[in-house]
């Protein structure tokens, strides 16, 4: 069989330049795939297989294959890929201001994380099994949710012995649960509003006074 001749486009692009661009069209299907992944899990508790990952991203199941060697690698990323914009939603709302602003700014930002990812947590915690990479992730989800409480209302549990704050901040944490939030939807109805309301209101009650001059 004759060789193919190289276009003339091939002719002048830089072998690196050319090299670079299938990396950035791997990455970018990659991404998509995730997407789609994540999307078919928003409109449904079961998990997806790999044909209908494929058909929702426009690829084919060889595609998904090519950058993930099974679909537990794929979960995987996923994850990943939602703890980083979960992430960018925290750092985007500092933690300043007085006691109502951070309360608020806290329930206003876990609330659009639950309301995101609560499909993806579900499905990670049905289906972690004995993996350690997800139950890694689980394990670090919840220390960073930890780690932002303390950050959040660090004026108020500074006036804590070491037990009162660790039991105050689990408590936090425990009311800002995902289910929490699913079962202030799913079984009471109430909006996104009413559900906020009821997060200050416990948050508020839960915290000890907050220091003069903080």
């Amino acid at each position: 069989m004759k060789e193919r001749e190289p276009s003339m486009l091939e002719t002048h692009t830089p072998r690196s330049d050319r090299v670079d661009g299938r990396r950035q069209r791997s990455a970018r299907t990659r991404q998509l795939i995730i997407e789609a992944y994540l999307a078919l899990l928003r409109e449904s508790p079961q998990i997806p297989t790999a044909s209908s990952i494929a058909e929702r991203a426009g690829y084919s199941v060889r595609s998904i294959f090519e950058r993930f060697p099974d679909l537990h690698a794929l979960r995987v990323a996923a994850t990943d890929d939602a703890m980083t914009r979960a992430a960018s939603h925290v750092a985007a709302r500092p933690a300043d201001g007085g006691r109502s602003e951070r309360v608020r700014a806290h329930v206003e930002t876990r609330a659009q994380i639950c309301q995101e990812w609560l499909p993806l947590w579900r499905a990670l915690n049905a289906n972690q099994g004995g993996s350690e990479e997800l139950g890694g992730r689980i394990k670090l989800v919840r220390q960073m949710i930890v780690r932002r409480i303390e950050e959040v209302y660090e004026p108020e549990l500074s006036t804590l012995d070491d037990l009162g704050r660790r039991q105050t901040v689990l408590a936090i944490e425990a009311l800002i649960d995902f289910e929490s939030w699913a079962r202030m939807q799913e079984v009471f109805g109430l909006s996104v509003v009413d559900a906020c309301s009821v997060w200050r209101r416990a948050i508020d009650r839960l915290l000890p006074p907050t220091p003069p001059n903080s």
